[in-house]
């Protein structure tokens, strides 16, 4: 069957007539939009892919896509890119130069160009950021409860610091009441928060603005992946996460026919977690020693014994891809599962650690009041 361009254009009125809050909940949660974040990148090459499998070439379908993008950046950087495929450069060649890009991506399509399956490259690439996607929102759906029930929690606890043990300070000074050591701490913590509280926003403030700065620094990356590492429920669950990603970027090189050193050294590059990068460094070197993978991966206690002898396997068999893929699976239904456990157990952590929390600033006020009314009596 053809493929109309003015289906095409049906379908971009169908798109404008969703729901406003349709649009909103389909919307990728980032902090600082990008031109190419993963959302634009899953449906640039899902379309992508969609558009060269049904037969149109790569200059119309790379028009096509720029005409329904509606950031100003990203049309910008389609513009570009679809003026140096004019120009006579391989698709390959036009995203090499944009830092929008990765490296992975670049050699991905370039060797879709070299075997002549750009269309099922850009669908494979459109897969892996879909799921990508996905991982991220389920993510953000385990934490985004509990950390609200915890920035609610540390609101009040401010707000009784603040306003509630004052109060309770200016009777035991009336009366002449000499405070326990408890009652002293909480009284002195409230005094701190009173003449040092802009202070310490503006510390937490300026921490965050840095860490957006220092985002991309090494060091940085190495303490947060080691901190993150040390969080009960989170470190594992992000550990997983990280995984997935590898195994599907694996299996989607693998079944381009790239070298295994290679597609280590390229998914290194595309990995944003400092534990995980730093093991497939480890791992890369060893290959490059002669090393099979399942040794070089049993190296670093990253990877479970279950990847490391289905690995093993694959090696024995010649399925790299189809193990990658099962693994791959195997670890996108353990990121689901982990994600529903993650939320089901925060909540009652967080809300037992605010119940401490709060029922120690109470004992410490009502121990003076104690005192006050033997004294009273």
């Amino acid at each position: 069957m053809a493929f109309r361009l003015e289906n095409i254009s049906k379908q971009k009125v169908i798109r404008k007539e969703k729901s406003s809050i349709n649009a909103l909940l389909e919307k990728e949660v980032i902090v600082l939009k990008k031109a190419f974040s993963n959302k634009i990148k899953e449906d640039f090459y899902t379309e992508l892919g969609v558009l060269l499998k049904a037969g149109i070439n790569l200059k119309e379908a790379l028009e096509l896509i720029k005409n329904t993008q509606k950031q100003k950046k990203t049309k910008t950087i389609l513009q570009i890119i679809l003026d140096e495929v004019i120009s006579g450069k391989s698709l390959s060649e036009a995203i090499k130069n944009e830092k929008e890009f990765s490296d992975y991506e670049y050699h991905s399509v370039k060797i879709g160009e070299e075997t002549g399956t750009l269309f099922k490259i850009a669908e494979q690439l459109g897969m892996f950021y879909n799921r990508k996607n996905e991982q991220r929102k389920h993510l953000i759906n385990a934490l985004t409860y509990p950390c609200i029930i915890l920035t609610t929690a540390i609101l009040v606890v401010i707000f009784m610091l603040q306003f509630v043990v004052p109060m309770f300070e200016d009777i035991f000074k009336q009366q002449n009441i000499e405070m326990p050591a408890i009652t002293a701490f909480v009284v002195n913590i409230s005094e701190f928060l009173e003449s040092k509280g802009i202070w310490l926003f503006m510390v937490v403030l300026l921490l965050f603005f840095l860490r957006l700065f220092f985002n991309k620094a090494s060091w940085y990356k190495r303490i947060k992946g080691t901190l993150f590492n040390k969080i009960p429920f989170v470190g594992q669950f992000i550990k997983t996460v990280y995984l997935s990603q590898f195994t599907q970027a694996i299996a989607l090189l693998t079944a381009s026919k790239v070298p295994i050193v290679n597609s280590i050294s390229l998914v290194k590059q595309m990995i944003d977690y400092y534990p995980l990068t730093t093991a497939l460094h480890s791992v890369e070197q060893q290959l490059l020693k002669g090393e099979t993978l399942s040794k070089s991966l049993s190296e670093n206690k990253l990877f479970d014994e279950k990847m490391i002898a289905l690995v093993k396997v694959a090696e024995e068999t010649n399925q790299t891809e189809f193990m990658f893929e099962r693994l791959n699976s195997q670890y996108n239904a353990r990121v689901q599962q982990r994600s529903k456990v993650l939320s089901t157990v925060m909540e009652p952590i967080i809300i037992l650690f605010v119940g401490l929390f709060v029922g120690f600033i109470l004992i410490a006020m009502y121990l003076p009041m104690f005192k006050l009314s033997s004294i009273l009596g």
